[in-house]
């Protein structure tokens, strides 16, 4: 894996064999970060990143000049990974917390610029995550969602849904 653009621009990582994650492909991740860079200005953003995984999503946003992005992630393999990246790349505005996602978008008093999530694809109830932000209102007025999914979902019907961009088995669903 590696950091597309920005400060850590052409950085590569390699994440513990026995992470069970499956990382964004580089393709789909400069993809989604072209769309997304028509959208808002990443600079000074703050940035929620739901099923962090390996935190491949959080570099990028903070290579790009994120203000501060949150990390939300269950496994301890991930998470370490991460506060190891963090560490070695000496980031001081990436925080990440152990917590289950549906639990965290409950509890969370905080709104943010841009919220992207890449759940499990056969993770059940993937469909009731827009409602949660949204109802939660934990994303700015201005701000943009992002939900990486599998073909068998479509959001075209719901009241905030934008767009949605496919790239191969990558799916994402845009909404405002």
């Amino acid at each position: 894996m590696r950091i597309i653009s920005g400060k850590f621009k052409g950085l590569r990582f390699e994440p513990p064999k026995d992470i069970t994650a499956r990382p964004t492909t580089d393709f789909a991740k400069e993809s989604l970060f072209n769309v997304l860079g028509n959208y808002i200005d990443f600079e000074d953003v703050t940035v929620l990143d739901l099923f962090a995984g390996t935190g491949s999503i959080s570099y990028e946003f903070i290579s790009r000049g994120a203000k501060s992005v949150t990390a939300i992630e269950m496994s301890n393999t991930q998470i370490n990974f991460i506060k190891k990246t963090i560490n070695n790349l000496k980031i001081n505005n990436l925080r990440v917390y152990k917590s289950e996602v549906f639990r965290y978008l409950e509890k969370c008093g905080e709104s943010y610029d841009l919220i992207f999530a890449d759940p499990p694809y056969q993770m059940l109830d993937i469909d009731k995550i827009p409602a949660l932000i949204f109802n939660n209102n934990l994303l700015k007025i201005s701000g943009i969602f992002v939900l990486e999914h599998g073909k068998n979902l479509d959001f075209s019907e719901h009241k905030n849904f934008l767009e949605q961009r496919n790239y191969g088995n990558v799916h994402f669903s845009f909404f405002r």
